[in-house]
């Protein structure tokens, strides 16, 4: 006979993944509607079913820009509790470097523009940072935290949909 007591629910963060894309001393992000508010922040989203996280990064940089990007390092991993729907977030950060633009591609919803702006520019935004993961993984990248990424798999498999 089976056990009837109810399992509990599993606790699942958001996984999102983020692009620092430089160039010079110039980086990529986008200004975007959330919740009301003007924010900005690197290209960044959420990993979708069956996707990789490599995939995803470069998905998400040119949907929100219109930029097509390599991916060239990890920065790093970063957990977070979002002060915008508290949830716990899980943020897969990428070092990327820019390929080609489209400037017609439409861009998602709520991204109002694409734009480069310097550290010191985007530090100097304060409250209209998306999150403070923003700054933290630019300054990663710049303190040379760089991790391969062969560090990051995927294996196929689990139950067939």
């Amino acid at each position: 006979m089976a056990d009837p007591t109810p399992c509990p629910e599993i606790w699942r963060p958001h996984v999102t993944v983020a692009c620092v894309v430089a160039d010079g001393d110039r980086y990529l992000m986008v200004e975007e509607e959330v919740a009301g508010r003007l924010v900005c922040n690197q290209p960044a989203g959420h990993l979708e079913d069956g996707e990789t996280l490599a995939a995803a990064a470069v998905r998400e940089t040119l949907e929100e820009t219109g930029w097509t990007v390599a991916l060239q390092h990890l920065i790093g991993v970063q957990q977070w509790r979002s002060s915008e729907h508290g949830e716990a977030v899980i943020r897969f950060s990428f070092a990327a470097r820019a390929l080609g633009h489209a400037p017609d591609r439409p861009l998602d919803t709520g991204i109002r523009r694409a734009l480069w702006m310097t550290r010191d520019d985007i530090a100097g935004l304060g409250e209209r940072l998306r999150s403070p993961l923003v700054l933290a993984s630019i300054d990663a990248w710049l303190a040379g935290q760089r991790l391969p990424l062969s560090s990051l798999s995927w294996v196929p498999g689990g139950p067939s949909r």
